[in-house]
Order: C-alpha cells, then sequence, then structure tokens
C-alpha cells in the first residue's frame, strides 16, 4: 500500500488470539500496538494531539512543541513533529530507558532530563516552565481531550471491527494517561454495555485503588497522578500487578508466542491472567499491549538475558 507520509500508518494495529498462553478455558487475544510506526500506543495521541491544535490554531507554523513524558508519548511527538515541521522537546525523568532518550533524539529532538526525587508531577511543572518562558506549545498529554477522544474515534471502532458478531467479554489495560482506557473504553461501552472493562496498574503505585505511589520499574505506567483526561467511572475491575511478574510475563510472551513486548505490556497481560482464571468458560478476553521490547533492552528486563555465546548450553546437549 502507498501512503502519503509515515503518519498515515498509525492505527488499524492487528488483534492476535495467544494459543500457548493462559488457561484452556477461555480465548485470549492481545491488541499489538507496536505496529504502529515508532512502535507504540502513544503514536495515537501524539498525532491526535498535533492535528487537533493546527487545526484550531492553538499550534502555530513552526512553533516548538514541548511535552513531559516517560518516553513513548515523546518518541510518537517526535516523529510527528518531524513530519508537521515543529522542533519538538522531551522533558523526562532521568531514570526512564536510555533507548527512549536516544530514538527521541535521532528524530530530531531534544531531551530535557529531570531529578528521580521529583517523579512525575516535576518533570511536568518543568515543562509547563519552559513552555512559558519560551513561548512553546505544551502538548498536554494529560489533560487534553483529543487525546481520549483520537482513541474513541479509533482504537475503540477497531476493536468492535474485529470482533463483530463475535464474543468478547473483557477488555484490559494498563493506563498512564488514561486516554486508551477513557477514550476507548467509552466507545466499547456504548456499543456493548455488558462488556467488562479492565484497568491494569502497578502494585506500588495503585492509585486507582486508592493505594499510593511509589517508584516502580513498569515504565510509561501511572504518574504520580490521576491525570484529568482519565474517566475513574469507565472501569469495572482494577487488577494490580507487580513489576516482577510483569518482567516475567513480558518475556514469557516472546518465548511462547513470539510477540515481542516492553515491561507494561508484560503486566497487562498478567492482569488478563488473573481475569482469566476466575472467567467463565468459553470467555473471550482482549489485552492491549502498548509497545515492544526494544524499548527495554538497558532497563531490568532483561538482565537476564545473556550478552555472550551460549556456551553452556550447548555443552548440556553432550
Amino acid at each position: 500500500m502507498k501512503y502519503d507520509n509515515i503518519l498515515q500508518t498509525i492505527g488499524n494495529t492487528p488483534v492476535v488470539k495467544l494459543n500457548r498462553f493462559g488457561p484452556d478455558h477461555v480465548e485470549m487475544y492481545v491488541k499489538v500496538e507496536s505496529f504502529n510506526p515508532m512502535a507504540s500506543v502513544k503514536d495515537r495521541l501524539a498525532y491526535a494531539i498535533i492535528k487537533d491544535a493546527r487545526d484550531s490554531g492553538a499550534l502555530q507554523p513552526g512553533q516548538t512543541v514541548i511535552e513531559a513524558t516517560s518516553g513513548n508519548t515523546g518518541i510518537a511527538l517526535a516523529m510527528v513533529c518531524a513530519v508537521m515541521g515543529h522542533p519538538f522537546v522531551a522533558v523526562m525523568v532521568e531514570t526512564f530507558s536510555i533507548e527512549r532518550r536516544k530514538l527521541m533524539r535521532a528524530l530530531g529532538g531534544k531531551v530535557i532530563l529531570t531529578p528521580a526525587a521529583e517523579r512525575g508531577t516535576g518533570m511536568v511543572k518543568r515543562a509547563e516552565a519552559l513552555a512559558a518562558e519560551h513561548g512553546w506549545f505544551m502538548a498536554n498529554q494529560f489533560k487534553n481531550p483529543a487525546n481520549p477522544n483520537y482513541h474513541a474515534s479509533t482504537t475503540g471502532p477497531e476493536i468492535l471491527s474485529d470482533f463483530a458478531g463475535e464474543r468478547l467479554d473483557y477488555w484490559v489495560t494498563g493506563w498512564g494517561t488514561g486516554g486508551t482506557l477513557s477514550g476507548a473504553g467509552r466507545t466499547l461501552k456504548a456499543a456493548r454495555p455488558a462488556l467488562q472493562i479492565v484497568a491494569a496498574e502497578p502494585e506500588q503505585a495503585a492509585l486507582l485503588s486508592g493505594g499510593e505511589w511509589s517508584p516502580h520499574k513498569i515504565q510509561g505506567w501511572t504518574p504520580d497522578f490521576i491525570p484529568e483526561v482519565l474517566d475513574q467511572n469507565i472501569t469495572d475491575h482494577i487488577v494490580t500487578v507487580n513489576e516482577d511478574e510483569s518482567m516475567a510475563c513480558a518475556l514469557r510472551l516472546g518465548q511462547e508466542e513470539g510477540i515481542f513486548v516492553g515491561i507494561s505490556a508484560g503486566g497487562t497481560l498478567s492482569a488478563s491472567l488473573k481475569i482469566a482464571e476466575q472467567a467463565e468458560p468459553g470467555s473471550v478476553i482482549l489485552t492491549m499491549l502498548a509497545d515492544t521490547g526494544e524499548r527495554y533492552l538497558t532497563t531490568p528486563l532483561f538482565a537476564s538475558i545473556n550478552e555472550g555465546s551460549d556456551d553452556e548450553w550447548l555443552a548440556s546437549l553432550k
């Protein structure tokens, strides 16, 4: 297929059945968002926010865009800005993976790091200050309604189309900005009121469950505040997962199904497995997989992966 630019390839990501994963009494599917051009679900919101701002006149031609981001949104915005002719600046907590910084810079963006002790709130405040100082456009992914609205008009309808005339009992997603959960969830609930919507979040920062925020290794999930765009009334169930089971689940998915994902996707799938255990026979579960594992090569996700030759394994075959 031919496209006028890379942005036209955003969305319409595949739904894939899992054949070696999960209990036998349910069917499990995943929506693989790494098929977006910059390999994450955040390509959707980046395009939505920039297009909306340009259409409304809030973003002027050539104006610099700035955003506070854990990485995937920044990478997506760097791509969108490169296509649309806007300089881009990301403000990011220093603990997020090196891959993210390099990807944004490779796409022409600049990266400003903030101290880990200042958490997500700190990076947002720094971005807001820089936007005010320099007259830059703040993307505001945590507040901008263009974020959930785009998911409501794309992600949700894609799922409804893929399961048209078929059973779908649970839809499971993690949350970072809340855009996917709120936007796609709104569309899915309107069309299928009986569908159970499940939000996955880390045990260490289970804000929707009423817990306190503390540092965790599931990059991209749960800043230390509940975003304005997140509709807490959309969920039927909240499932917490820990970072270790999330990483184990991510690696297992690659080794058993050939689907290579990051830590948050592993966490979301881990939540789906917990739902699957108590679901009635024949239930169909769809899990959102937010991004690719290549964004995590320098993180604890791959700490156990050998970098040298597998000589010991070879010797064990004798």
